[in-house]
């Protein structure tokens, strides 16, 4: 007897409450969380987006806080990696690595798990949390104290509004020509002023 299983057709309908119903459920999330950020994402259309009933959200996650913790508070990358490779790079260039490394990132992912919490941040505190530890505490403070003259602090939280401004302007608010100008342009236009604020004077 000739079925769709034998034809290898995937049936459609959701999936059954298995381990890929939980995996699903995350690249799900990781989607719409991109697309709408916390507030704007619904269990329902990540239920459905997974092909999934809602009710799995509970069972594998507790809601909507646990997936969001899961599809999105869970980096992909190790921060130290970013910390090597920055500090690898010539002191008087770094401002044109740091460019180049997060833009590169961000444009092979559309802006990635970023674009979902640059959503979320006006409400959701863990969002908040989460981007600011990475940038500031996990990354620009091991580099500019590195690196910088004096004022560490205050010249880490200044590289990071360029790197958090550039990722809304790109990836959410995709404000043209910036948001589809090549990584070449970028790295020109901002990557001076990156430069100033880590080694240069800034009173």
């Amino acid at each position: 007897m000739v079925t769709e299983k034998t034809q290898g057709v995937r049936r459609r309908g959701r999936r059954p409450g298995g381990a890929d119903t939980r995996e699903a459920l995350v690249n799900a999330a990781r989607e719409v969380f991109i697309e709408q950020g916390f507030d704007g994402a619904t269990v329902r259309v990540i239920a459905t987006r997974a092909g999934v009933d809602a009710a799995m959200v509970n069972h594998w996650f507790g809601g909507k806080e646990g997936l969001f913790a899961e599809a999105v508070l869970k980096l992909p990358f190790n921060p130290q990696d970013i910390v090597r490779d920055l500090l690898a790079a010539d002191p008087e260039h770094v401002g044109e690595a740091i460019v180049r490394l997060f833009v590169t990132t961000w444009d092979n992912t559309g802006g990635g798990v970023f674009t979902a919490l640059m959503r979320s941040v006006a409400s959701h505190e863990e969002a908040a949390v989460m981007l600011r530890d990475f940038f500031f505490k996990h990354i620009f403070t091991h580099v500019i104290g590195r690196l910088a003259p004096d004022n560490h602090d205050f010249r880490a939280t200044l590289v990071a509004t360029q790197i958090v401004g550039m990722g809304m302007v790109r990836y959410v608010a995709k404000f043209e020509p910036f948001a589809s100008a090549e990584i070449d342009t970028v790295a020109t236009a901002v990557a001076p002023t990156l430069q100033r604020y880590i080694t240069g004077k800034i009173d």
